[in-house]
């Protein structure tokens, strides 16, 4: 028995086989001495089977349509959604998935700056970058490499999975996808995510296969900074049509499959239906960013931050870092520097720790550059020293939406508070801000410093 490599025959492969036939369909594959290879082509859509019987009519006479259990799969996993994106540490921000297939005409040759490019782009607080990779190119490439070759988008957060099952957590964790030419975005469309066209056109894709159909209907992405307009304009269209015309038999594909197995092999098969199991979730960690360089925008006592890696182009107010683990260059450069998060000596039964009030002095006196450095104690409350202003509370209100609680990364609550107070050095408090950091805005109050937060121990 043979099932299809893919979502549906939408490629022809360049020196493999018969001209212009889609790869998987060539008779020169199927065929033996005149007799076909298989006893059964477990194919996912009726339009998979005409399709089939026009290169190969032999060879349709021996198929069957069952659906795709990779489809079922994905369909069942979708309950686990939050799950994934909680995986991946995505929060409020949109997930946007870069799907590449492989060859010459693959997103990856043919824009293999894009991955970079979008992360130091788009700010980090709004948007999660992650990459799908054909198997081939993991082959092809390697890991190693691959991590090499893309370190920068790394370094600024990039999401790379795994060649195995996570692509298809982050299919079902994503809010849009961009895609080359290659299958994986019909699973995308199948989900109704917006999906944008990256392809640049070649001899690969076959006329009016499903995927060619699903790309002419999708926007382009014509360069990386046009993302967030071409998203905008790919949500307004409806993509699960073309996803229709690719897969049948929705939910009943493993059984259907059992069924055709235990006739071929001459048994009774098990009764009961087969259930598709839900994905893992990932066990990809992206790097979180150590330093940021930071656009603030006040108006009154509301403040605007967008942040972006250190090497964007983006025009920007201020450097951020986290100290020390940005490094000496970034913590010597930063206006602002904050502290990572968690109590690192609880466990240790030996330990001499800093108190917020003692850590911010010694961090000032480190970085003579430094204008505000913040301890965060927890995801609500931080201690804050600024140079002129000295040393304040600062109270961080989540978010609250449709019956779910966000939380604004501290880091880019202190830059937004750092930008008021280069306005206002020496506020009348207390004082509430308001903080919009892109998905989620949060009120921000600040008041003078507290003993339990100048006491509170790191």
């Amino acid at each position: 028995m043979l099932l299809p490599h893919g979502a549906g025959f939408n490629k022809t492969v360049t020196n493999d086989g018969s001209t212009s036939i889609p790869s998987g369909l060539d008779p020169y594959y199927l065929m033996a001495e005149g007799e076909p290879l298989a006893d059964l082509h477990a194919l996912a859509h009726e339009e998979q089977v005409n399709r089939l019987a026009r290169h190969s009519p032999v060879t349709a006479c021996r198929s069957a349509v069952i659906g795709d259990p990779t489809l079922d799969r994905i369909l069942v996993s979708v309950p686990h959604r939050a799950q994934y994106r909680a995986a991946l540490g995505t929060g409020p921000r949109r997930l946007v998935v870069l799907a590449s297939t492989w060859g010459p005409e693959s997103l990856l040759s043919r824009r293999p700056e894009l991955p970079a490019d979008l992360s130091r782009t788009l700010p980090h607080d709004s948007f999660q970058v992650a990459l799908v990779l054909h198997p081939n190119v993991y082959s092809s490439t390697g890991r190693f490499d691959l991590a090499r070759w893309l370190d920068p988008a790394l370094e600024a957060g990039l999401v790379l999975s795994r060649p195995y099952e996570e692509w298809a957590t982050l299919m079902v964790a994503a809010d849009a996808v961009v895609t080359d030419h290659g299958s994986t975005a019909l699973y995308a469309a199948a989900l109704g995510h917006p999906i944008i066209n990256a392809y640049d056109g070649g001899v690969e894709l076959i006329p009016d296969s499903p995927m060619a159909r699903l790309l002419a209907a999708t926007p382009r992405l014509p360069t990386p900074a046009d993302l967030p307009d071409v998203l905008h304009t790919a949500l307004t269209v409806d993509i699960r049509s073309h996803a229709t015309a690719a897969f049948a038999e929705h939910g009943q594909a493993l059984t259907l499959l059992r069924q055709h197995l235990y006739r071929l092999l001459r048994l009774r098969p098990p009764s009961g239906p087969l259930e598709a199991r839900a994905f893992s979730p990932s066990s990809t960690t992206p790097r979180q960013p150590r330093a940021f360089t930071v656009r603030a925008e006040v108006s009154g006592e509301s403040i605007s931050v967008a942040r972006f890696p250190v090497l964007t182009q983006e025009p920007v107010h201020h450097l951020a870092a986290e100290y020390p683990s940005a490094g000496p260059r970034a913590v010597q450069s930063a206006a602002v520097l904050w502290s990572p998060t968690g109590k690192q000596s609880f466990h240790r039964p030996h330990a001499t720790v800093w108190t917020a009030a003692g850590w911010t002095a010694h961090v000032m006196e480190e970085a003579p550059r430094c204008r505000t450095a913040v301890a965060v104690l927890t995801r609500r409350r931080c201690l804050l020293r600024h140079r002129t202003a000295g040393l304040l509370s600062m109270h961080l209100e989540p978010h609250q939406q449709a019956g779910t609680v966000s939380y604004a990364d501290p880091g880019a609550v202190a830059s937004a508070v750092h930008a008021w107070l280069g306005g206002h050095p020496m506020p009348a408090l207390p004082v509430s801000l308001l903080c919009d950091t892109g998905p989620v805005t949060v009120r921000v109050g600040l008041a003078p410093a507290t003993s339990d937060d100048l006491d509170y121990e790191l």
